[in-house]
């Protein structure tokens, strides 16, 4: 199928598609392909609008760029607009287009990145635009910085960045990023998200040890063995449902959009079941349902170097995301489950994240965003997965997920992040990129 002449796109699709096409494919473990092409396109852009541009790469290839935009009023705390450059690794024989082809069908933006995060990265920039090239400026102070190395928890990019150019963000209190601001259906009802919180993470390496043998000898102590079945009990577990301010909130408002439906009594309005009423959320469900409990996803196996050997260690990578403050006690948990001569080894641990939903930012994105869609609520909810804020938090900085998008409700928007064929609207890219402009002419 051919793709519509890219003039033609609306410059926010347009930039969304240049950068899915620098693969920025990040490993893990510091194999990447890093993120200087894409931050020096960044950096070209923002430097086209006359703004002064910085970069800091503390390791070769892995950039961060960063510019200011002077605002109206200096008096007001500065607005920290961030992104990540780096994607997931997409395999490309699953998926029914390239990944880095930045690919328009059928109305949609197709490509790694195209949900995490670039689409929120290109509305960020030609809100920018927008404005600087109207001769406008917004409301504050607003510090646009893309970072590296956000799917492998920030090690190599927003860490260091906070480390080493603390001054970037000086005079900044608030910042706004991706997942969150998007609409789901819950019961009959479009519903917005705002992300006021992140679950805390933690990366493990589960390791067990045997005596290593012929492939064809009786051998009780297996390391494979046990931990196979280590990782069946920890994936199989069912942790608790432990409920936290922004959940309570989140339920809440989902029990208030219920009751304004027209099947309220079909669709459950007054359980207090936090997973009956999650079941609502149509595709975001099991999404939704995550941020209600921790999580334990057996997400890697490493075992053996030939078919008839024994060997002597077996490993298996964890992605844990804990209810903030019960890190410790899920670590026993873990422990416990999978027995004493499992050995656990930490690899990268960050915090859990709430903020308020209140105070003017919050009113504000809520403003923005019932002047584009008018009437339709919006709820905070906590996120299952994690974000940069959480390197900001250590300046004081408060994090919101905040990137705008109408969709329609039979897309699995959830599902998408680090799935096959990630792909976003056309016209829900314009939206968001509209009501970020809304909002920094606004606040």
């Amino acid at each position: 199928m051919s793709q519509p002449a890219q003039e033609h796109l609306p410059e926010v699709a347009r930039v969304a598609a240049d950068l899915i096409r620098f693969d920025t494919t990040n490993y893990g473990e510091g194999k990447a392909n890093g993120e200087r092409e894409a931050a020096e396109y960044v950096g070209a852009y923002l430097a086209a609008l006359g703004l002064e541009v910085e970069y800091y790469e503390p390791i070769p290839r892995r950039t961060n760029v960063m510019a200011r935009v002077q605002g109206r009023n200096p008096d007001k705390p500065a607005l920290i607009l961030h992104g990540h450059l780096d994607v997931v690794p997409a395999i490309a024989d699953a998926w029914s287009v390239d990944p880095f082809a930045g690919t328009i069908k059928d109305g949609l933006l197709w490509g790694r990145g195209a949900v995490d995060m670039k689409n929120m990265n290109a509305m960020i920039l030609t809100s920018i635009a927008e404005l600087l090239r109207a001769g406008e400026r917004p409301e504050r102070d607003i510090i646009v910085v893309m970072f590296a190395d956000e799917e492998a928890g920030g090690g190599e990019g927003s860490q260091l960045v906070v480390t080493h150019r603390p001054e970037w963000f000086a005079g900044a209190t608030e910042a706004i990023s991706e997942v969150g601001g998007y609409s789901i259906m819950v019961g009959n009802r479009r519903v917005y998200l705002l992300q006021t919180g992140e679950k805390a993470l933690m990366w493990i390496r589960l390791r067990t040890r045997g005596p290593a043998g012929h492939g064809s000898r009786l051998q009780s102590e297996n390391a494979v063995t046990r931990l196979a079945e280590a990782v069946a009990a920890l994936g199989r577990t069912e942790w608790p449902i432990t409920l936290t301010e922004t959940t309570r909130e989140f339920l809440a408002g989902l029990r208030a959009v219920l009751e304004t439906d027209t099947d309220a009594d079909a669709t459950g309005a007054t359980s207090t079941d936090p997973d009956a009423l999650a079941a609502h959320t149509g595709p975001a469900a099991g999404f939704v349902r995550s941020t209600f409990r921790t999580t334990t996803n057996p997400t890697g196996l490493t075992a053996g170097y030939k078919h008839n050997v024994i060997p002597d260690t077996a490993e298996a990578l964890i992605d844990v995301r804990v209810i903030p403050g019960t890190e410790e006690a899920a670590l026993a948990d873990i422990q416990r489950i999978i027995g004493d001569d499992v050995e656990i080894e930490m690899l990268h641990r960050d915090i859990g994240l709430e903020v308020p939903f209140a105070g003017g930012l919050v009113e504000a994105m809520v403003a923005a965003l019932g002047r584009h869609d008018p009437g339709v609520p919006v709820i905070p909810y906590l996120m299952g997965g994690g974000t940069d804020n959480k390197s900001l938090a250590r300046l004081g900085i408060a994090g919101y997920g905040f990137a705008p998008l109408r969709l329609p409700a039979d897309l699995d928007f959830t599902g998408m992040f680090h799935g096959v064929d990630e792909r976003v609207p056309i016209d829900a890219l314009v939206f968001g990129q509209r009501v970020l402009t809304d909002l920094l002419r606004s606040y």
